[in-house]
């Protein structure tokens, strides 16, 4: 289901705990798996959560109450912005109506050749540089104004 290499990467997040407590490291587990497959079907979910001897109803329950877990698939750039109330304050919602004018998408849509997936985003901890944009889940974009939104889609097109 996962590669050899992937569960070498989720035995070395196990190893930090305890032996008896090795489901501490689902949500590790998790970003591995979806790293390899690009999103998380619910038979990649089963299979991580039995990996670490825990029911796969229990890393269901992980996967759906974070939003950095994909449930369904995404673009090979997914760009998640941050519209809570500071960031809003700092030109967030002008940000998101560009990109969405940009990309031709709304929220939790894709773009028709794939490249993008545009998802509103909850506090990411970055208030002072906000307008934020998290690509991938990795990557934090900081200060978004129309000119560097216009530099990252750029780049990520290549």
């Amino acid at each position: 289901m996962l590669s050899a290499d992937s569960l070498q990467k989720i035995d070395r997040e196990v190893a930090k705990y305890p032996a008896d407590q090795k489901q501490s490291a689902i949500m590790s587990a998790l970003r591995i798996a979806q790293q390899e497959k690009g999103w998380l079907p619910n038979d990649v979910i089963a299979f991580v959560s039995e990996y670490l001897g825990m029911p796969a109803i229990a890393g269901l329950e992980v996967a759906t109450f974070y939003n950095m877990y994909d449930l369904k698939p995404v673009g090979t750039h997914k760009l998640m912005i941050c519209t809570n109330l500071p960031c809003a304050l700092s030109g967030a919602g002008e940000a998101a109506e560009y990109l969405k004018e940009k990309l031709g998408i709304g929220f939790n849509e894709t773009t028709a050749d794939g490249k993008f997936t545009l998802k509103e985003g909850e506090c990411m901890g970055a208030c002072g540089d906000a307008p934020v944009i998290l690509d991938n889940n990795h990557r934090m974009c900081s200060r978004m104004d129309r000119a560097k939104i216009d530099a990252l889609l750029m780049e990520l097109s290549k």
